[in-house]
């Protein structure tokens, strides 16, 4: 919400089923209403920038090999509608990134105990680390990145699946976009594992189960869960 720094970001809650993957309220309508947390979204951005968005990366946890095409083809959808619901023509590029860490690839050092030139104090890869060749799809365009440094134990990589990509990046240009990202996470100095946005979104869930476990059962119907315009625009999951 206050680009260029993509340091404030704007939260929204929807309650759903646990069983069910696909993001339901992306896009709503009720008559000849429109809704939906893209569209309050889209809103919020023009309110702090007085421009919409020209692009738009979506950078979506929680996806198994075996749900992508569904996810594409649902939220990409919904994130289209969201767009001509406000303008008939305005139809910005979205690149859609799956953010895996649910893996069991680990990357190594070539030469060990070599520190400071091709790994960490600890044996670890270092930070900014990219494999997006050899281990990955032959055809499509999926990578490996290690942005930050392991304490402890041997460092998990991300994997990152470019499932959409309409503004034409180069595999530089978005790998080296996705690194920066988890350079500026607000809870701490160092840089992280995955790109803030989808951290956030961790959080802001997190929190979110403590408002409303009393209040709804864990198989009822989705629901988006208002909040008020002071608390959507305050990162107050941090």
């Amino acid at each position: 919400m206050d680009w260029p720094n993509v340091s404030k970001y704007r939260s929204l809650l929807s309650k759903q089923r646990g069983d069910q993957e696909i993001i339901s309220d992306l896009y709503t309508t009720k008559g000849e209403e429109h809704g939906g947390m893209i569209r309050d979204l889209l809103k919020g951005f023009y309110k702090s920038t007085n421009e919409k968005p020209k692009r738009i990366i979506f950078y979506r946890d929680g996806v198994g090999e075996g749900q992508f095409n569904q996810v594409l083809l649902s939220e990409v959808a919904a994130i289209r509608l969201a767009c001509t619901s406000i303008e008939s023509d305005y139809r910005p590029g979205i690149t859609f990134i799956v953010v895996q860490k649910r893996h069991h690839t680990r990357l190594f050092p070539k030469v060990h105990g070599n520190q400071g030139v091709s790994a960490t104090r600890n044996g670890n890869i270092l930070p900014g680390t990219i494999v997006d060749t050899k281990i990955c799809h032959p055809k499509e365009f999926d990578f490996y990145l290690c942005s930050h440094i392991a304490n402890q134990g041997t460092s998990r990589p991300t994997h990152h699946y470019v499932l959409l990509d309409e503004n034409g990046f180069s595999s530089n240009e978005l790998q080296t976009l996705t690194n920066n990202l988890c350079y500026i996470y607000a809870r701490c100095t160092n840089t992280v594992s995955i790109v803030p946005p989808a951290y956030y979104a961790h959080l802001a869930a997190a929190r979110a189960r403590y408002y409303i476990d009393e209040y709804f059962e864990p198989d009822s119907d989705p629901v988006q869960i208002k909040l008020c315009d002071q608390v959507k625009n305050v990162m107050f999951y941090c």
